[in-house]
């Protein structure tokens, strides 16, 4: 049987630390070993009660939450999840703390603190278990300075021009915990005459339009936060808006998205597999099915359809994951043509889409 995972809380706030020991104890392969008021505290309790996951608040006095986690990060990394207010102006703050390491953000509730902590009881714990074996050595290399290299200046220049055929071809990507840095990984290294491109990454509805500014400004690739009927076109990545479904429909030309509000898939809106399962419809052979990092299993039986209407689908191998989970199911659900560390997909998509 498996030790508790432990778990140290961190928070300025002596409620919100009081209601988050109680949610995660109430889980019995949850252990909370301790709490701590703000960075100071939380660094000597570390030592004494070796935690395997801590909670960690944005906003702390004294040593703010992001600069704790940096140096976190570069001394001794620790998996870290942090439990933050989803608001547009702190959307940077947590994009920041995925790029630092942070395995996964959680929203703090705004009001009802007791019923909103409830609310989000179920996905935190599962959130803490899996962070417990999530892979965060790899991170430490976001903290070292970026090479200056011009995006996709590694990749081979492609020697034949973008595939057509009946239809266009289209990629569609699915990734959840871990997805924020894997897709900067992978659209920073792919070149403008790649096709359209679309994209669910599980994200709060202010997170995603950040993010997509983000990806936008360090990426050839235009990225922007989709639009209902956004036309899907070579060199464009649109990603799903966080609290509502992406799927592919066909236009007069190519093929444009369509945003829905039906209920969560999965338990998320927007979910793989809604997508997955349009393109399958939409493109049939002439789709690129992508699944990255990400615990849980959405996007594994949409893939599996995709794959039925000849699609080919590549999925991120365990080693390069942060939590080896969504790539996993679809793996063992026979959607899956291959398995491929990260930094080996962009020229391995560049093979596919220019063949």
């Amino acid at each position: 049987m498996t030790d508790p995972t432990r778990v140290l809380v961190i928070d300025d706030s002596a409620l919100v630390r009081k209601l988050l020991a109680e949610l995660l104890a109430s889980d019995p392969d949850i252990e909370v070993v301790g709490t701590a008021p703000d960075a100071k505290v939380a660094l000597k309790k570390i030592q004494s009660l070796r935690p395997h996951v801590l909670t960690l608040d944005v906003e702390m006095p004294g040593m703010d939450g992001l600069t704790f986690l940096e140096r976190l990060m570069k001394s001794q990394p620790l998996p870290v999840v942090m439990v933050s207010s989803y608001t547009q102006a702190g959307a940077p703050a947590a994009l920041r703390a995925l790029e630092l390491g942070a395995v996964e953000v959680i929203g703090k509730p705004q009001s009802g603190l007791r019923e909103g902590m409830e609310e989000i009881a179920a996905r935190l714990i599962e959130t803490v278990k899996v962070a417990r074996h999530a892979r965060i050595k790899d991170q430490r290399q976001l903290l070292r300075p970026k090479e200056q290299a011009s995006p996709g200046a590694e990749l081979p220049k492609p020697t034949k021009p973008l595939r057509t055929g009946f239809r266009d071809p289209v990629i569609a990507v699915g990734a959840s915990t871990g997805g924020t840095e894997a897709l900067l990984k992978l659209f920073r290294s792919l070149p403008i005459t790649m096709p359209g491109i679309v994209v669910v990454q599980h994200m709060p509805p202010v997170f995603t339009k950040s993010f997509a500014e983000r990806l936008n400004q360090q990426c050839q690739l235009e990225v922007k936060e989709a639009e209902d009927r956004d036309v899907v076109q070579s060199g464009r990545v649109l990603i799903a808006p966080g609290g509502r479904h992406l799927l592919l429909e066909q236009a007069r030309r190519g093929y444009r998205v369509r945003l829905q509000d039906t209920p969560p898939v999965n338990r998320h809106r927007p979910a793989v597999d809604v997508l997955f399962r349009s393109v399958a419809k939409i493109a049939g052979k002439s789709a690129i099915g992508v699944i990255l990092t990400g615990m849980g299993g959405d996007g594994a039986d949409g893939m599996r359809e995709m794959q039925d209407c000849g699609a080919h689908n590549l999925a991120q191998d365990e080693a390069s994951c942060v939590v080896f989970g969504m790539p996993k199911v679809a793996i063992e659900r026979g959607g899956v043509d291959q398995v491929l560390p990260l930094e080996d997909m962009p020229a391995r998509l560049l093979e596919l889409t220019h063949e």
